[in-house]
């Protein structure tokens, strides 16, 4: 693996200190400068690396999509069953590293501006048809056609939920916590009506 060069390193910390601002302040009321502070740089490096506001909540989001993928695959590596491959598809939206109250609240603020936003509506598109897809995969081999839909809906709901009540909340996220909540309702819902 190769040394990364300044501007990725760069960009990474802009990112995080997106992620810190956006909390901190709100989407709409952040502005590039508390952005800036948060990354002890300046107005015009974010304006240099991004172009815009929008710009740089887009490479965040995409940035939170990379670990939402990595850490499915690292999980999904390890199942063997279809159970197993839906339980990992459950832990890898609570892992440690994306569970955090910081990116949870970025998350929801970015469901909320995804419909005015057209870059931010096509990643809104993408990220939710490639959960709905890997939750359908996986609920194929689990229970009959009939139930499918409903079941990976209830699940979709759940999550998004979670991660609602988790933005809300003054206390940090507990992901071990919820990866167990989200096994144990799925259960249920797999197990309802047999």
């Amino acid at each position: 693996m190769g040394r990364k060069r300044i501007r990725e390193i760069r960009n990474e910390e802009l990112i995080s200190a997106t992620i810190t601002a956006v909390y901190k302040h709100g989407y709409t009321a952040v502005t590039m400068a508390e952005i800036a502070h948060e990354a002890d740089a300046t107005a015009a490096s974010i304006n240099y690396y991004f172009g815009s506001k929008e710009k740089l909540l887009e490479a965040t989001m995409r940035r939170l999509f990379g670990l939402l993928k990595s850490s499915l695959l690292e999980r999904i590596a390890e199942a063997r069953t279809p159970h197993e491959r839906l339980m990992a598809l459950l832990d890898a939206n609570f892992s440690d590293r994306l569970y955090t109250i910081e990116q949870c609240s970025l998350w929801v603020q970015f469901w909320g501006s995804a419909p005015y936003v057209p870059s931010l509506a096509r990643l809104h598109r993408i990220n939710r048809a490639r959960v709905t897809s890997n939750f359908r995969a996986e609920l194929k081999a689990l229970l009959p056609e009939s139930r499918r839909e409903t079941v990976r809906e209830a699940l979709q709901s759940y999550m998004d939920g979670v991660w609602l009540e988790a933005a809300q909340s003054a206390v940090a996220p507990d992901a071990a916590k919820a990866r167990a909540d989200a096994r144990r309702v799925a259960q249920l819902l797999l197990d309802s009506d047999r």
